[in-house]
């Protein structure tokens, strides 16, 4: 596939030294999905459910750079030891950075589903990506063919490497997979429930946690030592400590838990605004723990104590709902409103603005970037095809799409859904798109 050409807008940054330290970054339109800090503690790689990565310089709380070059949203970021830093997408590819660049310097692809996970070797010399097509893959960074990892059932959503370079994966199927330096299976580990995070420390202990809250502690080999309950929120993101002493377990509550890995006992938890924190990292001296999630912030914590760096505010995004209270299509809605705006002149976010969306035909809406399958379709988006597209679930209604598998069972709760779109969307300018068509 070509790679098709970047969009990227560069921020200059004058004077950065002199802007004073901020607990909280701002630039994402969307939920921020991942983090990365580089090595020499200075900068962070942040992806966002808007389609953007961006750099930032800790320090000063500034964006550096902004990157659009992916199709959906950006998923997993990684700081490679050489100075670049990889994205990963929704839409299957991994993009190599040099941090100050315009574009990407490679692409690499091969995924046929959304990425969802991204790990350096500590080596360097390799970078593994865990994906939705139920496959991980150990890619040179040199140059040459991945080697795939195959045998979950389902979605793989977290990859990792032990000291000696064997990689760890983790996914909806429960299992945590520990698998030889040439990719033959060596021990699978079945835990309660759907996996969606995973981290290794130094000395080879493995973390993994996910729809059941709770962080569990495993042996090289797979074998259990201890486990802790956060509940009753789903953890969605964990990061050792570089000392490998701490994990901090970053849930779709809206907290963060620090816990001290020896005993497995709860430091503190790090207070936000009560929306999903979807990324944590820790600066490489561990005196600070960095935050992604559903208020479009990046944030900085004391990783001693749990403060924030800098002012307490916790503001949360406006409601776009406020004006709709008591309204049970807008509680529907509130599933998607991460990813679809109402109004056209909203930030942008992974899926398209939903302004105008009746009558209008699939993938139509200016500016927006959607997948090929799309593109083809025959169909004009109304009450009735949207209620379709909730009754039988995006992946059949519109195949090859990037939107998050999702059904409305209830008819009554469908129109409901519909009633409010037709409300929300009938006076605003600009045309858009359906919910489902990314």
């Amino acid at each position: 596939m070509p790679m098709r050409g970047p969009r990227i807008v560069s921020l200059i940054a004058a004077l950065l030294l002199a802007a004073p330290a901020t607990a909280q970054m701002r630039g994402h339109g969307g939920p921020v999905r991942a983090l990365a800090v580089t090595g020499d503690g200075q900068l962070a790689i942040s992806g966002g459910f808007d389609q953007a990565a961006i750099v930032w310089g800790l320090e000063t709380g500034t964006a550096l750079s902004v990157l659009r070059f992916h199709d959906g949203a950006v998923n997993a970021v990684a700081a490679l030891p050489d100075g670049r830093f990889a994205t990963a997408s929704e839409d299957g590819r991994i993009a190599l950075w040099r941090l100050g660049g315009f574009e990407p310097e490679r692409v690499l692809e091969g995924h046929t589903g959304p990425v969802a996970g991204l790990a350096p070797a500590p080596d360097g010399a390799t970078l593994a990506s865990a994906a939705w097509d139920g496959t991980a893959r150990i890619w040179p960074l040199a140059g040459g063919p991945a080697r795939v990892l195959e045998g979950h059932k389902g979605n793989v959503n977290a990859v990792a490497f032990l000291p000696d370079g064997r990689p760890v994966t983790a996914g909806a199927d429960a299992t945590v997979r520990i698998w030889t330096l040439q990719g033959e299976l060596a021990a699978s580990v079945t835990l309660p429930s759907a996996l969606s995070a995973l981290a290794v420390t130094g000395d080879a202990e493995i973390a993994a946690a996910g729809a059941d809250a709770t962080v569990r502690f495993l042996a090289a080999d797979g074998r259990p030592r201890a486990e802790l309950e956060l509940g009753p929120a789903p953890v969605i993101a964990l990061a050792f400590s570089p000392d490998g002493s701490r994990i901090a377990a970053a849930s779709a509550g809206g907290a963060v838990a620090v816990i001290d890995r020896k005993t497995a006992k709860l430091l503190f938890t790090l207070v936000g605004p009560g929306l999903p924190v979807w990324s944590v990292a820790w600066r490489p001296d561990g005196s600070e723990l960095v935050t992604g999630g559903g208020d479009r912030l990046v944030r900085r914590w004391n990783g001693a104590t749990g403060e924030p760096i800098g002012p307490l505010a916790m503001p949360r995004p406006a409601d776009a709902l406020a004006a709709f209270h008591g309204d049970r299509g807008a509680e529907v809605f509130r599933a998607c409103v991460a990813c679809h705006s109402l109004t056209p002149d909203d930030v942008p976010r992974a899926g398209p603005t939903l302004a105008g969306i009746f009558g209008r035909r699939i993938a139509s809406v200016p500016g927006y970037r959607y997948s090929d399958s799309l593109k083809g379709m025959d169909i004009v988006w109304t009450p009735e095809t949207v209620s379709r597209l909730f009754e039988i679930g995006p992946a059949r209604y519109t195949p090859g799409t990037r939107m998050p598998e999702q059904t409305i069972t209830s008819a009554d709760d469908r129109d409901a859904l519909m009633r409010f779109l037709v409300k929300a969307t009938a006076t605003a300018a600009g045309g858009a798109e359906a919910a489902g068509a990314h």
